[in-house]
């Protein structure tokens, strides 16, 4: 785990970063709650659980409205300073208690938000031990696991009993974790990675496993996003396209999946998930261009996104320089962000390197963070 001091700049980067707030009639509905004294009381509310107080008054356990407000988030009328960190790896955790162990570690840096997997494709069965499988294969028919699902329900009752919620994409650009691969392989028994956008029977497919995960957690207020995919992009772990997909490609799935879970579950957020690519403002270097398929300004535009996800990796990006780099790619994201007037986030950000070098250049990113008015950011990893 990185060192609370590291983490500890990122928390400072997003509180920093001044919120709009909106009310409870922007995503709530009325309704009238009887006490035991016979008073009404009006309440917005989203699927929220009431009790009684010692003063025999109802009163609100788990409100549950996460909504944007211009280029911020807001929490049931307040300000949600949206600071934490990723942690992909908690469906491989042995225990309870060590998810409880390891939500503490990170609600004790005063983060808010922990970005975690909601997906894990095998073919076959799957192996033993503690790592779960949310979806196998068989041939060209998937199964979803019930004991994945009775594992996530864990995930996130230990994250919000530590005060966290989680955003959580549903699969990978990346054969970590099966990902989209799996889906065109066991379908299509075809390499071409773009085919998971743009084939009918893949797109259904994984409208199918969507439609279960985000059906079982509508209500919940745990989540706080869902995200279509880890860094999606025209080409992933087999290298392989079918030569055809282009950024029209790309956004036409972002706008087919991001509605469809908008039409299943109106309650939580939606974002891509991906790099940010496709950006003008910049240097030569690819992140800029089209050649993954993203234009970020079109896809964040989408209405049925709520918020931008940028990731930032100069190293392996070979880009010239990371802290002034890096720097710049911030600036320029949060340019689109004030003009698409919705929120964006450093979702990921790295380097390598010694502890002290790290903190010199994260510094520096999340000075820019607060200085360019980015909306939140999340450390690559716990």
């Amino acid at each position: 785990m990185l060192s609370k001091a590291t983490i500890a700049l990122a928390i400072l980067a997003g509180s920093a970063s001044a919120c709009l707030t909106t009310g409870y009639g922007q995503c709530g509905v009325v309704q009238s709650v009887r006490s035991r004294h016979g008073h009404y009381h009006h309440y917005h509310y989203h699927y929220e659980v009431f009790k009684y107080d010692d003063y025999h008054h109802y009163y609100q356990l788990y409100p549950n409205c996460d909504r944007t407000s211009g280029q911020k988030f807001t929490l049931n009328g307040s300000t949600y300073y949206l600071v934490g960190e990723n942690a992909w790896w908690f469906f491989t955790l042995a225990s309870t208690a060590d998810m409880d162990k390891a939500f503490a570690d990170i609600a004790a840096t005063g983060a808010t938000t922990v970005r975690t997997w909601g997906f894990n494709e095998v073919v076959g069965s799957c192996p033993s031990g503690n790592t779960v499988c949310f979806q196998t294969w068989s041939g060209s028919t998937p199964t979803i696991q019930t004991a994945a699902l009775q594992k996530f329900d864990q995930i996130i009752a230990s994250a919000k009993a530590k005060g966290l919620r989680l955003i959580v994409p549903l699969t990978n650009n990346w054969s970590d974790f099966g990902g989209m691969d799996v889906y065109v392989k066991q379908i299509l028994n075809s390499n071409n990675h773009d085919y998971f956008y743009s084939n009918s029977q893949v797109v259904n497919a994984y409208k199918n496993y969507v439609n279960t995960f985000v059906t079982r957690y509508k209500n919940e207020p745990g989540i706080l996003a869902w995200e279509l995919a880890n860094e999606p992009r025209c080409i992933g772990s087999t290298g392989t396209m079918s030569g055809t997909c282009t950024t029209a490609t790309i956004t036409s799935w972002i706008n087919t999946m991001s509605a469809y879970i908008k039409s299943i579950d109106s309650n939580h957020l939606v974002a891509i998930g991906d790099e940010g690519f496709g950006l003008s403002g910049g240097d030569s270097n690819d992140a800029y261009g089209s050649v993954s398929g993203l234009n970020f300004a079109t896809n964040l535009a989408i209405s049925t996104v709520d918020f931008g996800t940028v990731h930032l990796y100069p190293i392996p990006w070979s880009a010239s320089d990371s802290t002034t780099w890096g720097n710049t790619w911030i600036t320029n994201h949060a340019n689109v962000q004030k003009s698409v007037n919705k929120p964006t986030i450093l979702e990921e950000y790295g380097v390598t390197g010694s502890t002290s070098s790290q903190v010199s250049v994260y510094t520096s990113w999340l000075n820019t963070v607060v200085s360019s008015g980015m909306t939140g950011s999340l450390i690559w990893q716990a």
